[in-house]
């Protein structure tokens, strides 16, 4: 896939999907990725540091005007441990671990983090508020309840298929209860 067009895909997808989850400042968009899956190949049997390095840019060129920060979920290998900003870490008080990415395991959207981050920590567990997930790498475990599907734009990135998840509070009381309009998907 084309260099250019791979960055320009990747940031309409991600603008659209910040747009329709009502992501706001402060709040994290996860991601998991496949680089051998954007590549064609089977996940994790082919990743390419470029293509991870062209993503997380472009989510990060993305986000950072936004104010929004994101989690950069690694592959089984290191427990689906998450690269994010220092500062976000520290703010929500999140659980710091000793591990560095490698191509293998982490893999390239990890070390991807690492190169354009500003001061980039591992940690083990967040509750992001909305993600999109190249390659069907499983992000669920990192969007908060009540998660809502988003359809991205489009169906691919290469030839990784592409889902995403949005979050909205829970809706609690009941029958009498009333409910105000949800931003994400109207009733």
């Amino acid at each position: 896939m084309v260099v250019e067009k791979l960055r320009q895909e990747t940031q309409a997808i991600v603008s659209d999907l910040v747009q329709r989850s009502g992501l706001q400042k402060g709040q994290v968009f996860v991601l998991g990725m496949s680089s051998s899956a954007v590549a064609g190949g089977v996940i994790g049997k082919a990743s390419s540091r470029e293509i991870g390095q062209v993503i997380v840019k472009a989510i990060l060129d993305t986000l950072r005007p936004l104010g929004i920060y994101l989690a950069v979920q690694g592959c089984e290998h290191v427990n689906r441990a998450l690269v994010v900003e220092r500062d976000l870490a520290l703010r929500d008080r999140l659980e710091i671990v000793s591990v560095l990415p490698t191509l293998h395991a982490g893999g390239s959207g990890q070390l991807a983090a690492f190169d354009y981050m500003v001061d980039p920590v591992e940690v083990e567990f967040i509750q992001a508020q909305a993600g999109l997930d190249i390659g069907d790498t499983a992000i669920g475990m990192h969007v908060k309840h009540v998660q809502v599907p988003l359809l991205p734009l489009q169906k691919e990135l290469g030839g990784a298929h592409l889902s995403a998840l949005a979050s909205r509070p829970k809706l609690i009381g009941g029958s009498r209860a009333a409910y105000p309009t949800d931003s994400i998907r109207k009733f």
